[in-house]
């Protein structure tokens, strides 16, 4: 029988184009087979489309041609990325002036493995180690319970508050990672689906790309960039730089986007802060619009290694590069970015090597925060964000590092900053750490007010709250240990509590 199937497909091969035959023995696609001329004002982005649709049929790696410039114009068109991708020395400008779909990336990594609704599982515990189901492979789950709102956020951009949601990796017989643990009880599932994770690392390397910014008054997000919904990836090696940020602009939700993925990895990256510009919030008040270079949400495992951005850390002009939502285990090693920022809950971070800039470190969550060998230089050392509840469910660990209050300027330092009034409902019942450990700490508060009393611990979270009259409608689940070793100041001034030494009187301070 053999011997009748190759001539077969011998024969059935002869119908492939040459061109596709010869890629098909090379194992390689370029864009310039497709017809990408590469020359920098020619929209190439068809060719892109076509070059990446050839390869995911026949399993090619993708290389750009070298020294090649690919135009990239507003059509509302997509490159699905599924095999290894190197964009080498090529440059890719991406005009975003007139812009069809705000919301079309222009890469997308995706898998080729098709997610699935879970059947019989209508609850899940915290800390569940396992789930009754049988799974083709070890996937990504998802989980929603739309009848419970959280995350109801206070202040100028105030909102009802986002689902119930949590995302954890399972094995193939439902037992729960629990590196990433399940972080609420779900009493009730409206929605729960499973991923599968792609075993295989797919590498993107290479490419300097430039994006043209938009010049539109909206306050919609527009994501002309790299969205990676496959997990197991490694991008390495990209720049990316923005031009003629004008008078007005709307934001972007990340060059580099990652989500509904795990163990993602972002390395050798140079990235660029967009201009901070500002609208009418939902409070009805001015608001700076939130934009940025780096977005991840509802991803697990992602880490930022050797990363920089191209403008100062230190210039409020630009926002802060990171946004993140619903993600578990982010770590930032050896980068040096304007900040970390958590927005509706990351469960354990890591914070290490790093210089984050002036808008440091902002997060709400739970597990482990762990910055260790790194300096700091926002507002605070870690800013618990108010707008969700300043909450911290767990521990912070600092070891090793350096505070230089908003990088240097005359204010009155505080290591944990936030605000709490106890009249708000977010959705959750919100806590400080549980226990704040902090060794070999240098604070370099050399400049400060004239008044300085020396840094605090916590800042003043509730001005209001001086003595027992004061009632919160959701109480605050304090601190109950702070262990300090070995921490120093440059103003020579000992570190105190807190500005409100009625509101941590039952913190017990081991030094």
């Amino acid at each position: 029988m053999i011997k009748y199937i190759l001539p077969i497909f011998l024969f059935l091969n002869c119908f492939l184009p040459a061109p596709a035959q010869q890629k098909k023995a090379t194992g390689l696609v370029r864009y310039s087979d497709f017809g990408a001329k590469g020359d920098g004002t020619s929209d190439d982005m068809e060719a892109i489309v076509a070059a990446h649709a050839f390869a995911n049929q026949h399993g090619l790696k993708v290389k750009a041609d070298a020294g090649a410039r690919y135009y990239i114009g507003g059509k509302a068109r997509t490159a699905v990325i599924q095999t290894d991708t190197d964009f080498g020395t090529a440059a890719f400008i991406i005009d975003d002036t007139e812009v069809e779909d705000r919301n079309a990336p222009v890469f997308t990594v995706s898998s080729g493995l098709k997610s699935f609704k879970l059947e019989n599982v209508s609850s899940l515990k915290r800390n569940q180690q396992k789930i009754e189901v049988a799974l083709p492979r070890p996937c990504l789950i998802t989980v929603t319970n739309s009848n419970v709102k959280q995350y109801i956020r206070f202040g100028l951009n105030q909102n009802n508050g986002s689902p119930q949601t949590d995302i954890f990796i399972a094995d193939k017989n439902g037992k729960v990672d629990m590196d990433a643990p399940i972080i609420w009880d779900f009493k009730q599932i409206t929605d729960i689906t499973a991923l599968p994770i792609d075993e295989n690392l797919l590498k993107i390397t290479g490419g300097t790309f430039t994006t043209i910014a938009n010049k539109s008054e909206s306050m919609a997000y527009y994501s002309r960039g790299i969205s990676i919904r496959r997990s197991h990836v490694l991008v390495e090696g990209l720049k990316h730089y923005i031009t003629d940020e004008g008078e007005q602009s709307a934001p972007y939700g990340g060059f580099i986007n990652i989500g509904n993925c795990a163990y993602v990895t972002v390395k050798n990256t140079i990235l660029t802060g967009h201009k901070t510009y500002s609208t009418i919030g939902s409070a009805g008040k001015p608001v700076s619009k939130g934009t940025y270079d780096l977005s991840v949400n509802r991803a697990v495992n992602i880490s930022f290694v050797n990363c920089s951005q191209t403008n100062s850390i230190d210039d409020s002009k630009y926002w802060g590069i990171l946004g993140s939502n619903f993600c578990k285990n982010l770590l930032y090693d050896n980068c040096t970015f304007s900040r970390f920022d958590a927005h509706q809950g990351v469960a354990n971070a890591t914070i290490r090597n790093s210089t984050l800039g002036h808008m440091g470190i902002n997060a709400i969550g739970s597990g482990l925060l762990t910055i260790e060998n790194s300096t700091i230089r926002g507002r605070s050392f870690v800013n618990l964000r108010s707008d969700y509840g300043s909450t911290w469910q767990g521990e912070i660990l600092i070891r090793n590092c350096v505070f230089v209050p908003a990088g240097g300027k005359a204010v009155s330092a505080a290591l944990i900053g936030g605000s709490y009034s106890g009249q708000h409902d977010f959705g959750y019942t919100c806590y400080m750490p549980e226990q704040i450990t902090i060794e070999n700490l240098r604070i370099d508060d050399s400049k400060h007010p004239d008044n300085y009393q020396g840094p605090a611990i916590f800042a003043n979270f509730n001005p209001n709250m001086t003595d027992d009259t004061y009632q919160e409608k959701f109480p605050y689940v304090k601190t109950k240990v702070v262990i300090l070793k070995n921490v120093t100041t440059a103003s020579k001034k000992a570190l105190r509590t807190s500005d409100n030494p009625f509101m941590f009187k039952d913190v017990k301070v081991i030094r």
